[in-house]
């Protein structure tokens, strides 16, 4: 995604979340933190902010294994620093498995 982009469309988001339209659409019902903008065309628009809220809902729902949507929105609240510098190592370990394997196929 390009730096200094003030705002990413919903196939972008998708594609740096790994996440469906579907569950992007669901929650926004449910986390009205993540209420993207949208044209006059209803199409969304995200802020990075918006992005990383997305990407800590699915790390507390995928590696935590928190499901419930309000023991979510509670840990979104309380803004846990351990849980955050899990998160980003995570992320980092993600990309570096992605790159790993399309070099390991490159080979």
């Amino acid at each position: 995604m390009e730096v200094g982009k003030v705002y990413f469309s919903l196939s972008e988001v998708t594609e740096e979340t790994g996440l469906p339209v579907s569950t992007l659409r669901y929650w926004e019902t449910k986390f009205p933190i993540i209420m993207p903008r949208k044209d006059n065309h209803g199409k969304r628009f995200y802020t990075r902010q918006q992005i990383d809220t997305i990407k800590r809902i699915r790390y507390l729902r995928d590696d935590l294994h928190i499901t419930r949507i309000a023991a979510i929105e509670a840990e979104l609240k309380r803004g846990n620093r351990q849980t955050d510098v899990k998160q980003r190592a995570t992320e980092i370990l993600r990309r570096v498995r992605e790159e790993l394997i399309e070099i390991r196929s490159n080979v």
